[in-house]
Parts: C-alpha cells; structure tokens; sequence
C-alpha cells in the first residue's frame, strides 16, 4: 500500500473526525482523484509536440494519457473544433497516492525559489487545483532529452463539503502551504 493512504487511514482520518465532529466514518473529507492536465496550444501547428507531451506525461505519471481535443473553433488562435490541444491523466487509487506523494515529498521541493504553494486556490467546493511552470520538477524527466519546458495544471478532487474541510486534509498529507 501506498505510504501517504497508509498515512491517511492511521493518522489524518481520525484526526480530521475530530476536528470538524463528523460521526460518519464516509463522511469524512478523501482524495477522489487527481487531474493532471497539460495544454498545448502550439499543438495546432505542430502534432508531433503532443507525442512528445504524451510520452512526458506517462513517464510522471506511470499511466497513458488521454489526448485532448478542442470543443469549439477559434479563429482568432487558428483553432478548428475536433483539433488535438492537449494531453490529459485521471489517476484513482494506488497510482494517485503515489502521485501524490512524489509531489509533495519530492516534485515541489525542487521549484526554483520555492515558499509554498498558495492557500487561495480552493474552488469553494473543496478542490484544489495546482499549476506548475515547467515539468522538469519530476525526477522522472530526463534534463537532456527536454526540448521545450511545459507546464501542466494539478486538480486535485476531494470529497470535502467545503475549503476548510479540503485544507486541513491536504495540510495532514504534507502539502506545503504559504504561510
């Protein structure tokens, strides 16, 4: 088992129980999924840029990504609907601790200049979504091979009713926030 569900289950459970009073064991506040997800707007141009994308993507997150196309046609971005624009993964389970852990312990520590994450970025519903500048944070990338940095966004779905709820779960599984 993954070590931060391990850590979920023993520790932050119970303690989040505790803290907001919930009775329920399902009631209490988990991590749904996590969606990671990478646009490439120069895609439109330039398809081989998604394959690469792609590969980049499966190498973090050790599952096949879904290409992404564009809903509507923009005239003005060169953009036709049913394009290729981008890359997606939805990891559940095993693989989204695992994630999940890498990011935290890992990934973030390796930003440039890092203070913490911003604590603003809650949705009112109990999400937090993460955008990273550039995927050379992941150790899994090689540093030569790299030929364009991309940044990609980190959704992460809670079951939390509300954002203290999701804040104290992501604060208990050592997510850094900014003071």
């Amino acid at each position: 088992m993954a070590r931060l569900k391990d850590k979920y289950k023993d520790e932050i459970a119970p303690a989040l129980a505790k803290e907001f009073g919930i009775k329920n064991p399902m009631a209490i506040p988990r991590i749904e999924k996590v969606v990671i997800n990478m646009g490439l707007g120069e895609a439109s141009s330039n398809a081989k840029l998604l394959d690469v994308a792609a590969e980049e993507l499966k190498s973090i997150t050790g599952q096949k990504p879904v290409v992404t196309k564009a809903k509507k046609s923009i005239a003005a971005f060169k953009l036709r609907q049913g394009m290729s624009i981008g890359t997606m993964v939805t990891l559940r389970g095993e693989r989204m601790f695992e994630f999940l852990d890498r990011l935290i312990s890992v990934a973030l520590p390796r930003v440039r200049d890092f203070r913490g994450i911003s604590g603003k970025a809650f949705d009112g519903r109990g999400n937090y979504t993460l955008g990273i500048r550039e995927q050379l944070i992941f150790p899994e990338i090689d540093f030569n091979k790299v030929e364009k940095t991309r940044g990609m966004n980190i959704s992460i779905v809670t079951t939390a009713r509300n954002d203290d709820e999701a804040r104290s779960l992501l604060k208990g599984l050592g997510m850094p926030f900014r003071q």
